[in-house]
């Protein structure tokens, strides 16, 4: 937790930038029947509450809290080759320039830079994992990850709907983070280690007094 929140209060540096991840399931529905015609004065449109499965999505989220950056890939699965080329991405395309990648994520059995020589050609993977400097959430401590509060501002803004379709979850995802991006929308995270140490002083280790 330390370790994390200490990252969180470094200054911006365009040659090291700091980065969030995190990731979510969406299941994909269907209408069954069409969406009701809103009556006489009314706002919004009535759903029907039956619908069909149409499979399942993963959402890759990363974002750069200090600058106000994000970018959103969807994908049908949740490999380690898959999040593989989120990384490749992050570092050849998100951050080609950058000296080293600050990345703050959470333990998940595929996050990790073995997963990166899952995809790629030990060279290849090795220059990959060079770039990035990795700094993992505790384990029930996911609520440090920054990425979580983009996501949960997805949930509330773009995803409280029925998308039948991994194109069509994209098209809307892409349009929020565009937007989000277009007003440079920041996290500003508070939470220091002086008040951690004060407010979650149950989790530190008892030390006896010698005196």
């Amino acid at each position: 937790m330390e370790d994390v929140l200490a990252v969180y209060h470094r200054p911006y540096d365009q040659q090291y930038p700091m980065v969030c991840m995190d990731e979510k399931g969406k299941e994909l529905r269907s209408q069954r029947v069409d969406w009701h015609t809103p009556p006489a004065g009314a706002e919004v449109l009535r759903q029907d509450y039956e619908y069909k499965r149409e499979g399942s999505a993963n959402l890759w989220l990363m974002c750069e809290p200090l600058r106000g950056w994000r970018r959103i890939a969807v994908s049908q699965d949740r490999t380690a080759r898959t999040f593989a080329q989120q990384l490749r991405q992050l570092v050849d395309e998100d951050f080609p320039q950058a000296h080293k990648i600050i990345l703050v994520s959470d333990n998940l059995n595929i996050h990790g830079i073995w997963s990166l020589y899952e995809a790629f050609q030990p060279e290849e993977a090795r220059r990959m994992a060079a770039k990035i400097e990795w700094h993992y959430t505790p384990e029930h401590g996911s609520w440090l990850n920054m990425a979580e509060l983009e996501l949960s501002a997805m949930q509330r803004q773009c995803l409280n709907r029925r998308f039948s379709s991994l194109s069509s979850l994209n098209r809307a995802c892409q349009a929020w983070a565009t937007a989000r991006n277009r007003d440079a929308t920041k996290i500003k995270w508070q939470f220091s280690n002086a008040e951690a140490r004060i407010r979650l002083h149950r989790l530190y280790p008892q030390l006896l007094d010698k005196t």
